[in-house]
């Protein structure tokens, strides 16, 4: 369904070279220099101009909500009544993520993928795939169509962001029990043990975690023979979120944009679109890294070097777009700082 083309690496040695002639010491300025030949690899699609300048235009953020079967069975500290109540606040503009979008200049969107009742705010997208996902221990979360209408989903909504000039998109989930998911997830997709990816989530207790590790390890039992591509992992295992994230992901690197993924649910996300198409890797930025347990596996797997680390657990997110700031001035040093020949700075390097 996407076509996902590499980032430019035929200019790599231009892009290190304009770097290095920064009046900077070589490698001072650490991940934001790889921010920045990141962007441009991504930017610069033909051919390096060394006069192009990087851009973030329209950032948007993308909040997909859903909720999981699973969660009936105690595997969270919050009912799934709360996923549509949290999408009923981001509507109103009172959650952490509507502080942080504007703070930080982003145009946030919600999308109702499939919570247990519908939205009935204007302002949300209605993008359902159900009511809610199968308990993935008693049966496929959903169909192999619901994954394809997922993606078709996200397409859309990536593309209205794209035509209105939007060249960076930030994602972010709601969802009582999608760690439950994720996780899942991310061990059919790196063949791991369930037990080194689940996680407490929203903060269980030790007996609730004891009863979602028991409960993924029968789920991951029960489909172990259907789990051989990312789209069956996805229908089996997955969330009416991730799908839709895991498509946000492929349409945004199909038509160059950034995507920047926040924490452990949206890096499930982007395992699995990296599986589908793995030049899609290319175009993702990881925000930060969560406090959940099997985040770090995750990372380590996309070899991704994440910009935040603020034992940050919340979700909607709001790592995505606290790590903003810090992408922007990335382009911003590499659009505006002299060079040493410009500067009449000796070169250090």
């Amino acid at each position: 369904m996407f076509a996902v083309d590499p980032v430019n690496h035929h200019i790599d040695e231009q892009i290190q070279h304009k770097i290095n002639q920064k009046t900077k010491p070589l490698g001072a300025l650490g991940l934001l220099e790889t921010l920045a030949k990141q962007i441009a690899q991504v930017q610069f699609a033909k051919q390096f101009n060394g006069r192009h300048k990087l851009s973030i235009k329209e950032p948007a953020m993308l909040v997909f909500a859903g909720d999981h079967g699973i969660a009936a069975h105690g595997v969270s500290i919050a009912p799934s009544e709360v996923t549509k109540q949290m999408v009923a606040n981001f509507a109103s503009g009172g959650a952490a993520i509507n502080v942080f979008c504007r703070q930080m200049g982003l145009n946030l969107e919600v999308i109702d993928c499939g919570m247990l009742t519908p939205s009935d705010h204007p302002s949300v997208t209605n993008h359902r795939l159900g009511s809610g996902t199968q308990a993935i221990h008693q049966k496929p979360a959903m169909s192999l169509l619901s994954v394809k209408d997922g993606f078709s989903y996200a397409n859309e909504v990536v593309q209205r962001h794209y035509d209105s000039g939007c060249n960076l998109i930030a994602l972010g989930e709601m969802g009582i029990g999608n760690t439950s998911s994720a996780a899942a997830v991310m061990a059919a997709l790196l063949k791991l043990d369930i037990k080194d990816c689940v996680g407490r989530g929203t903060g269980i207790n030790d007996e609730a975690f004891a009863l979602k590790t028991e409960l993924l390890t029968v789920a991951m039992n029960l489909h172990r023979n259907n789990l051989n591509d990312p789209v069956n992992v996805l229908a089996c295992l997955g969330g009416f979120e991730i799908v839709q994230m895991t498509g946000a992901i492929l349409a945004a690197a199909e038509k160059r944009m950034l995507v920047v993924i926040d924490g452990f649910i949206a890096t499930a996300a982007a395992l699995a679109a990296v599986a589908l198409h793995p030049d899609a890797r290319g175009y993702l930025i990881f925000a930060h890294q969560s406090d959940e347990q099997g985040h770090i596996k995750m990372l380590q797997a996309l070899d991704a070097q994440p910009i935040l680390s603020l034992g940050l657990r919340l979700g909607e997110g709001t790592g995505a777009a606290l790590a903003l700031p810090i992408i922007q001035s990335a382009v911003n040093f590499y659009n505006d700082m002299a060079s040493f020949e410009n500067a009449g700075v000796s070169n250090v390097v």
